[in-house]
């Protein structure tokens, strides 16, 4: 679990009305005066290490946590005890709202690499909501996005082509670094081969074998974990080729 203190210790000059992906997390329309009030609640722990906890499955749920560097996946264990990841988040993206309808985590937050997030303790944030109606319109689009992400992952996983599964991931990053003000096509890719295919549901060779493919095919350039879209139009179109036996 992440340690509360009173400021970031990578950047301890770091605050809400500071902070660069501040458009990500918060409403565009709330005023200074308010985003000091949500700083206030907010809390910054020490950085995570790859493979630390933010929080574990089973976990009672006090926060939500928005990533303010690196990235985290999120892990759930199926029935047969493997587990699943259910989620890849960047910088500026919330996690933790799995804890929403039961009260208790039923994934685990994982880090990918060495990470920092901000605790934001769901008491005190529903407090402010009720003071701040931008704030809480702002929560119920982020709870939104959940319930849409979960249902294009289902959607993603339904359908045959390995091909399709990873143009998807691909234009995924692409257009989230582009809504951090990165490049959309030039990034790098946190999680590993073995990652990518246990979130698309295809094994490690399938996922080395088609990011190969698309290399050779020039649509992108492939150096380990960077990449480069060199075809934007080709790797969209792969990601809409109807399925294939």
């Amino acid at each position: 679990m992440v340690i509360p203190t009173s400021q970031c210790h990578s950047m301890p000059q770091i605050n809400c009305s500071s902070c660069r992906l501040n458009m990500l997390c918060l409403p565009i329309s709330l005023e200074l005066t308010d985003i000091n009030k949500l700083d206030e609640i907010i809390q910054r722990g020490r950085p995570i290490q790859r493979g630390d906890h933010v929080y574990h499955a089973g976990d009672k749920f006090r926060s939500v946590y928005a990533v303010r560097s690196g990235a985290i996946k999120t892990v759930s264990n199926t029935q047969d005890g493997q587990e699943q990841i259910t989620g890849f988040y960047l910088p500026g993206e919330i996690i933790g709202m799995d804890g929403l309808a039961t009260n208790t985590h039923s994934n685990s937050a994982i880090a990918l690499e060495t990470s920092a997030v901000c605790e934001i303790p769901f008491g005190r944030l529903e407090e402010l909501s009720a003071q701040l109606p931008n704030l809480q319109r702002r929560f119920f689009q982020l709870m939104s996005k959940e319930i849409t992400n979960d249902q294009q992952l289902i959607t993603l996983l339904s359908k045959n082509n390995a091909d399709q599964r990873i143009a998807s991931l691909l234009l995924s990053i692409s257009a989230r670094n582009h809504s951090r003000g990165l490049s959309a096509e030039e990034f790098y890719l946190p999680m590993s081969r073995s990652d990518i295919g246990n979130y698309l549901g295809l094994t490690i060779e399938t996922v080395s074998r088609v990011l190969s493919r698309l290399h050779k095919q020039k649509i992108i350039t492939l150096d380990k974990k960077h990449v480069l879209i060199n075809d934007m139009t080709a790797l969209r179109n792969l990601a809409l080729t109807s399925d294939k036996p």
